[in-house]
């Protein structure tokens, strides 16, 4: 997700409504930015299709994107624009970006003026089932059945990391959402802090456990995470059920089956969280501390572990010192019971461009898309903002940073062993509002036992599913 103010990054989100920051119930916000079909029907006439216009790009009608202008900027994308200028060199580009998209946006979708391609992220991120449900989204199939940039034998879908077009599929075939971003969620430290310690990354709960002790006599916290936005709070904490327990448990909890919260990997993944509380194992102060300031303090060696996506390297480089050797690590085993072995990782598309529907210029929108997906652009990305893209490899070349190199040989260990919630896209409030910060805030907290955030959960999840007005979505 690649923010400044959010989790999803660059893929998810409504934090200032979760955080009560915004007086507007968040479902009816998101519904109203979905509702307009009023488009007037004005798009612009297709080019001429060729070798180098596969897309039949109008090569004269200008292109309308808007970026979220958060932990990744916006220069990458500038970047790719002038790549499209200059195939198209009779066309404008206006660029805009924001970290207000929803409430910028709404207006020209209910008029029926949306932009032609929109990175759809940050705190204030449409909701992606309720535009998908209300028609709103052009299905990028063309753009993935279209040569991709580099190699004209390949298609766009062939090109791409697994699991990234079926991120953007929903309930059938079309595909709404391209994700760019390629993040890799879990449990972030310092090489160089736990050396200090004489301590290496631990694989089993038991060693977290001493590890945290040690630091403790230190005067050092073991764990730190965003207390406003505890929604952070499941980067590590999905995988860590789906180790325990395997990877059926977390798609239970995805299709919002009766009494899957109440699976025993569920609680005894929670109960191991909240003895990091009970153990005085929390940085003092974090349940009151945003993403941003969790981060810092991290950085400056005042808590070892924080859980996170692989945008924090560029998020948090103002402050993190050059010998930090930043890291990520799969969640730790719970004993030798779990069914997943360690390294069982979450790693998934982030950073959500989509297309509307009543876009001027649609297949500009597309166009612009494929040349991101390029190697060059995908490199200057990658260089740019210290973070992977959805083209599979990419990196020949590169001299990678601290924390995007151990993303990549967390991702080479996972191997098959990479789970992808969905209950992040598919239900997002539910995700944000409830289960981080009406239960999973309070339980760190300390002021709600597992057993008590469990069955808040399982009623949130069941008012969800037995609620008419928002679209369910299955695993296939």
């Amino acid at each position: 997700m690649g923010s400044t103010s959010e989790f999803s990054r660059r893929d998810l989100i409504k934090r200032a409504v979760a955080a009560g920051l915004v007086a507007v119930p968040a479902m009816s916000v998101l519904s109203a930015c979905a509702s307009g079909d009023s488009g007037d029907g004005k798009q612009v006439d297709k080019g001429q299709k060729s070798a180098k216009n596969p897309l039949a790009v109008n090569e004269s009608a200008p292109l309308d994107v808007v970026i979220f202008d958060g932990g990744f900027g916006q220069q990458y994308a500038k970047d790719a624009e002038a790549e499209f200028t200059k195939a198209f060199p009779k066309a404008t580009v206006k660029h805009s970006a924001t970290q207000k998209i929803q409430s910028t946006l709404q207006p020209r979708f209910n008029g029926g003026t949306p932009p032609d391609l929109i990175d759809n992220s940050g705190a204030e991120q449409m909701d992606m089932g309720t535009l998908v449900g209300k028609k709103q989204l052009t299905d990028l199939n063309a753009l993935l059945d279209a040569p991709s940039f580099d190699d004209p034998g390949k298609k766009v879908r062939d090109t791409l990391r697994p699991g990234v077009v079926e991120m953007g599929q929903f309930d059938g075939e079309e595909t709404w959402i391209l994700y760019y971003a390629y993040t890799v969620y879990g449990v972030w430290y310092s090489r160089t802090n736990l050396e200090k310690l004489g301590a290496q990354y631990p694989e089993t709960w038991d060693d977290m456990l001493k590890v945290c002790e040690a630091a403790k006599k230190k005067g050092i916290a073991g764990w730190t995470y965003a207390g406003k936005y505890p929604y952070y709070l499941p980067f590590s904490l999905y995988p860590f059920i789906a180790k325990i327990g395997g990877v059926e448990v977390l798609k239970k909890i995805d299709n919002l089956e009766p009494n899957a919260w109440k699976d025993p990997a569920v609680k005894a993944a929670f109960e191991a969280y909240y003895e990091l509380y009970k153990k005085g194992y929390i940085l003092q102060g974090t349940p009151g501390l945003t993403h941003i300031e969790s981060q810092t303090a991290w950085n400056e060696g005042k808590a070892l572990f924080i859980p996170n996506g692989s945008w924090v390297e560029n998020e948090s480089k103002q402050t993190t010192p050059k010998d930090f050797r930043m890291a990520v690590g799969a969640p730790s085993g719970l004993d030798k019971s779990d069914k997943m072995p360690f390294g069982t990782l979450w790693a998934s598309g982030g950073e959500p461009f989509i297309v509307p529907k009543n876009a001027k210029n649609p297949q500009g929108g597309m166009e612009l898309l494929r040349t991101m997906l390029g190697k060059k652009s995908s490199q200057n990305f990658i260089k740019s903002v210290s973070s992977l893209t959805s083209l599979n490899g990419g990196t020949e070349g590169l001299v990678l940073p601290s924390g995007l190199a151990s993303s990549q040989e967390a991702l080479a260990k996972a191997g098959k062993n990479v789970v992808n919630p969905r209950i992040q896209d598919w239900y997002v409030a539910l995700q944000k509002e409830k289960i981080g910060v009406g239960a999973l805030g309070e339980m760190m907290a300390g002021r709600l036992t597992p057993d008590e955030a469990i069955s808040k959960i399982q009623k949130y999840a069941d008012d969800t599913a037995k609620d008419d007005s928002v679209k369910k979505y299955k695993h296939k």
